[in-house]
């Protein structure tokens, strides 16, 4: 006669592994989490401080008190500290385009889109808003780093314009329309970004704001001016 394997009374066996496996699996990437945002934490008080081309990875890694192995497994170089960061919020702004009602006019959905990631960043955590703000302080005095701006603006854009293309059934290598109306959209968001450098204002909520109002005065000015 067989053994009944341990389990409930019922006589059916226990399996917590996959469970165990699952807790396990969020406790790594919460502490990979971490470790990522303090590196990013670190990064931009050193760069506040010194100046971003004086700070060094070493620097960095020895106040967070992690070797530079660990610092090269969350970013490529220096500069991939800070320009990851905005990254993010490139993806959520395509994530919610995508996710725009069929047959909204572009300019429109694209606008939507855009308040999803501002109100993220308005409402969100405010240890998100912090890094929000010290991120723009340290592009906006940094000329390589604008530089590197522009480079992930292109990258934005290419993909916003597909997206446009896609949802307007367009062939993008015929059709200029969507990569000329990107390009208007992401020059105010640009203009807005400047116009706070310009004034010191670097509050995640006002700074949302007044990109908001600046792709507003787009719309208006395309309607009224074109």
């Amino acid at each position: 006669m067989s053994a009944v394997p341990a389990g409930d009374p019922s006589g059916h066996p226990r399996d917590h592994a996959p469970a165990e496996e699952r807790a396990l699996a969020g406790l790594r990437e919460r502490k990979k989490q971490r470790t990522r945002l303090a590196l990013i934490d670190a990064a931009l008080d050193l760069f506040l401080a010194k100046g971003y081309e004086a700070a060094t990875i070493d620097e960095i890694v020895a106040s967070v008190e992690v070797s530079q192995r660990t610092f090269f497994r969350y970013f490529a170089t220096k500069e991939d500290v800070v320009t990851s960061f905005l990254a993010e919020h490139d993806q959520v702004l395509e994530e919610a385009l995508a996710a725009r009602p069929p047959g909204e006019r572009p300019f429109t959905a694209l606008f939507e889109s855009l308040r999803v990631v501002l109100r993220a960043i308005a409402e969100g955590d405010p240890a998100e808003g912090a890094r929000f703000r010290r991120v723009r302080r340290v592009v906006e005095s940094t000329p390589s780093l604008m530089a590197a701006q522009m480079a992930r603006y292109s990258a934005s854009a290419e993909s916003l314009a597909a997206e446009i293309a896609r949802r307007e059934g367009v062939d993008l290598e015929d059709d200029l329309r969507p990569r000329i109306l990107v390009a208007f959209y992401l020059s105010a968001v640009k203009v807005a970004f400047e116009e706070c450098a310009r004034r010191d204002i670097w509050d995640a909520g006002t700074v949302a704001a007044r990109v908001e109002e600046a792709v507003t005065l787009a719309g208006r000015t395309m309607r009224d001016w074109v």
